[in-house]
């Protein structure tokens, strides 16, 4: 299944979110399996994004509805990336 680099930087709201009710984190990551998609790892982060995932989908148009839905809510940005398996990229060089 492909993976993505999901990359999320909280809005002001959505900090406040996450102080009022961390448990929050994980009530999205089950949101994202109803979406279609696994979060297979998760990490707080200092730093320009405050949380990195990693992501399986079947594919890219599931992982657009993923962060079309979670971005539309407003309390955090989403920027996805396509992680290619290394032995992949030399093959198809």
């Amino acid at each position: 299944m492909p993976t993505y680099i999901m990359l999320t930087t909280l809005t002001p709201e959505g900090v406040q979110t996450i102080k009022n009710n961390p448990q929050r984190i994980r009530e999205v990551n089950a949101e994202i399996e109803q979406l279609g998609a696994t979060v297979k790892a998760q990490w707080s982060t200092l730093g320009q994004y405050d949380f990195i995932n990693v992501v399986e989908a079947p594919d890219e148009k599931t992982m657009a509805r993923v962060s079309l839905e979670l971005g539309s809510r407003g309390t955090a940005r989403y920027e996805s990336l396509t992680a290619i398996p290394i032995d992949d990229f030399i093959s198809a060089l």
